[in-house]
């Protein structure tokens, strides 16, 4: 409907106007929903944007502009309000072809080819592959896939990424922590490490290391002997004397059964939780195919690096970052900055014109320095995107659960799926905006009534199933013909705001993708179904006068069809019966 009123007002701007060439001006952002009825369902601004760029009074304009548009079977009333809004109220016969349009584009109901031809990298969850993904990895996952899920329904090509960080410290000391339990149950009087990693899923894949040929349990001699006292110092120098205890070839076999182990996990979880990236990219490869390389001499060729203390350092501070960042260690090690830098120039060296990244919160200082970086190798910085996701707090009977990371002891993905269910799970984490805290109410999220808000959808949509269940349990057949010739009759309160509601679907998934927010097709949703479950209880839908009968059963039917689209998007099933 909005793509109906951008139209006319195109048509009378060049009636009104005729050399529209020194206007330019997305007429879609000056076309929004009005927030009450009595001032029509459309207001425009574009009189008062316009007056700025011709010099014109705004009111004159809207005059002008109103004068150039003709009422219709869509518009019944245009009004000026205000300053120089234009208002367009909508006759009954529009929203009639809406229900029309709904049936029959069915699942496409809503999607649009906003972003034909651009080509989108969205990577997102790329937790380091260190242990099992926890609840906030779940909040990451439910996000990306969502958010690429609404740009594929505006006709973008969406390609999803998850990067494994597969190389550096970090797998090193996985190897140790796997190390150090297996030679542990041989000697009791060991002492774990403070800094490794722990939890049940170190102690699985130790107990696999038989596999490994000639591997003996035996602790190297002076292992504890005169360790530093800082962690990090005490975490290297370990990692040291295991690596010359059981030489390079043994420490790689460690690393890479520890990491198998690992990514087969974190890959079925996800999986079970409908989140299945298209490529999981290496860190490794960048090593491997020379990508680092080649980003550190484009950084060298372009006069952005510079060496001190033996180390060779980015000049990211001259491009908007805080302070200059290293990218070759003095020991002559690339750093994770210059593994992300050369990952960013990979992407665009694909042809992906536009990257978006979902991070955690915590990495808030890592935006200016991907943009530098990215600038600094002749790619735009605009091209990159990045959506940070704020913390969840899981909470049971009003407490707070309590995690730690560190200790091993936190709440994995799996078990709140395990305890909710996967599709209370994939709404909660998207009801509210990734910029805001999310605080998980595990009682709310399993309860069967109209206050959890996964039922209330599902059962608006279950309750349309049952509808049609008891109309053929009549032996009545719903007739789309004499529905269509009867719509007239649909004059309630409860209808007339049921098909203005479904009629903004369309709109309200163009600004959820545009703006990377799905919380807008869950606050929609709720909408919807809070309409028509009013709607169910306030009237009956199978009555003895058949164009009635039929006319509603349209309505309710269109009502599935959305409340189906928008739970899709969400990933969130539509089940027949509750």
């Amino acid at each position: 409907m909005k793509k109906h009123i951008e139209k006319v007002i195109e048509q009378a701007l060049k009636k009104a106007l005729g050399d529209m060439e020194k206007v330019n001006i997305d007429l879609a952002s000056c076309i929004e929903n009005t927030r009450d009825i009595k001032f029509g369902h459309f207001s425009s601004n574009i009189a008062m944007r316009l007056a700025k760029i011709l010099n014109k009074s705004p009111i004159d304009l809207a005059n002008n502009i109103k004068n150039n548009i003709a009422l219709s079977d869509s518009i019944s009333k245009i009004s000026i309000a205000g300053p120089g809004f234009i208002n367009f109220t909508l006759t009954d016969k529009a929203f009639h072809k809406e229900l029309e349009n709904i049936l029959k584009l069915k699942q496409e109901y809503g999607k649009n080819k906003i972003g034909r031809n651009r080509k989108v990298l969205l990577e997102y969850v790329s937790a380091n592959p260190t242990g099992p993904l926890h609840v906030g990895h779940g909040r990451h996952a439910a996000y990306g896939a969502c958010v690429a899920n609404l740009l594929k329904s505006i006709g973008y090509e969406v390609h999803q990424e998850y990067y494994v960080n597969d190389a550096g410290r970090q797998m090193d000391i996985l190897a140790l922590s796997v190390w150090m339990r297996w030679i542990e149950k041989e000697n009791k009087d060991f002492s774990f490490p403070d800094g490794a990693y722990r939890g049940d899923y170190i102690n699985e894949i130790a107990n696999d290391l038989d596999d490994i040929s000639n591997l003996s349990k035996k602790i190297p001699d002076n292992l504890f002997k005169e360790l530093p006292q800082d962690s990090d110092k005490h975490l290297d120098q370990l990692i040291e004397m295991m690596r010359e205890f059981l030489g390079d070839e043994r420490m790689e076999e460690i690393i890479k059964k520890a990491l198998d182990s690992i990514l087969k996990d974190i890959r079925e979880d996800m999986s079970e939780f409908k989140v299945k990236p298209d490529k999981w990219f290496s860190e490794k490869s960048l090593i491997q195919n020379g990508s680092i390389d080649k980003a550190l001499n484009l950084l060298e060729k372009n006069n952005m690096v510079y060496k001190k203390d033996g180390a060779i350092w980015f000049r990211s501070k001259k491009l908007g970052d805080e302070k200059d960042r290293v990218v070759v260690r003095e020991n002559g090690r690339k750093t994770y900055f210059a593994s992300d830098i050369a990952y960013h120039l990979n992407k665009r060296d694909r042809g992906y014109q536009d990257l978006i990244n979902i991070l955690g919160a915590d990495h808030h200082g890592y935006i200016a320095r991907i943009k530098a970086g990215l600038e600094a190798m002749g790619q735009p910085p605009e091209s990159l995107t990045i959506k940070l996701v704020q913390f969840v707090a899981l909470f049971r009977h009003e407490k707070k659960v309590q995690m730690s990371t560190r200790s091993g002891e936190f709440v994995t993905l799996r078990q709140l799926r395990n305890e909710v269910g996967n599709d209370a799970a994939r709404l909660f984490f998207v009801m509210r905006s990734n910029e805001q805290h999310l605080d998980f109410d595990l009682d709310l999220a399993k309860s069967k009534t109209n206050e959890n808000p996964i039922h209330y959808l599902q059962y608006a949509h279950a309750r349309v199933v049952s509808v049609m269940r008891q109309l053929a349990l009549k032996n009545m057949v719903w007739d789309l013909k004499i529905a269509k010739r009867s719509l007239d009759l649909l004059k309630t309160n409860h209808e007339k705001e049921l098909m203005l509601t479904l009629s903004r679907f369309p709109d309200t998934l163009t600004m959820a993708a545009n703006q990377h927010a799905p919380q807008n097709i869950v606050h929609y949703l709720k909408k919807l179904a809070q309409e028509f479950h009013a709607y169910y209880n306030a009237e009956k839908f199978i009555v003895e006068d058949a164009n009635l009968r039929n006319a509603r059963i349209m309505l309710v039917l269109a009502t599935q069809q959305v409340m189906r689209n928008g739970l899709s998007l969400l990933d969130v099933s539509a089940p027949e019966k509750m």
